[in-house]
């Protein structure tokens, strides 16, 4: 059963998500939240596995919200589900641990699949933010902006595990890397989850960043 907390500022949107995802069978909705401050009282208290957060909320706004919510609870994944889909607000919520980037004229059955992926370990764009993100992840390998490994979890890194890592630099899914390296994707995911804990990374998002990183250190296009 996959537990998810409903976050925004409009009260249609959380009695509506509530009403479809509560109807799903492997799904339960462990409460909602109009503000940041409340999520937080709800993950406290119960545990959700994804939380579908608004960006837009009074009190505490869904960006700074992810970044508490991601220092403290590392193993819940936040989903971002907004109508906005400005720079600044992607590469905030992304850098902080986001796993998804959904806009809210997203159909509903894409929502309950990006559910589903993200609890499994994959990251969700929305396809119409998705060029965004990709020009984002190119910007932040010219920037000052870095996420910092160790040289010796970097040394510990195996050929195939390098393969794995140049693919999602190019911002390929799971299934994507299968196909591409003749793999399945549950391997895909054992690697991925190998690599993050070498590197002591919190989720994918920080992994495709130092990846994007990696191969501009490295002069590669």
């Amino acid at each position: 059963m996959i537990k998810v907390l409903i976050a925004d500022d409009q009260e249609l949107i959380r009695h509506s998500l509530q009403i479809i995802l509560g109807n799903q069978k492997d799904m339960e909705v462990t409460g909602s939240a109009e503000n940041g401050i409340q999520v937080i009282r709800e993950v406290r208290a119960n545990k959700p596995d994804i939380i579908l957060m608004d960006i837009r909320m009074p009190e505490m706004d869904g960006v700074k919200c992810t970044k508490i919510i991601k220092e403290n609870y590392p193993e819940i994944k936040i989903i971002i589900l907004t109508t906005f889909d400005d720079d600044e607000y992607i590469f905030s919520a992304l850098r902080d641990g986001a796993s998804g980037y959904l806009l809210k004229g997203i159909h509903m059955d894409e929502l309950v699949d990006a559910i589903h992926k993200v609890n499994s370990g994959s990251a969700m764009i929305n396809p119409d933010i998705a060029t965004k993100v990709v020009q984002l992840f190119s910007r932040i390998a010219k920037s000052n902006i870095t996420v910092q490994v160790s040289r010796e979890g970097v040394d510990s890194i195996v050929n195939n595990e390098w393969k794995v890592i140049k693919k999602i630099s190019c911002g390929l899914s799971n299934k994507e890397i299968a196909a591409e390296l003749s793999l399945s994707e549950g391997t895909v995911r054992n690697y991925i989850s190998s690599i993050l804990n070498k590197l002591n990374l919190r989720d994918r998002t920080q992994l495709a960043i130092w990846a994007v990183q990696e191969r501009g250190q490295n002069g590669e296009a």
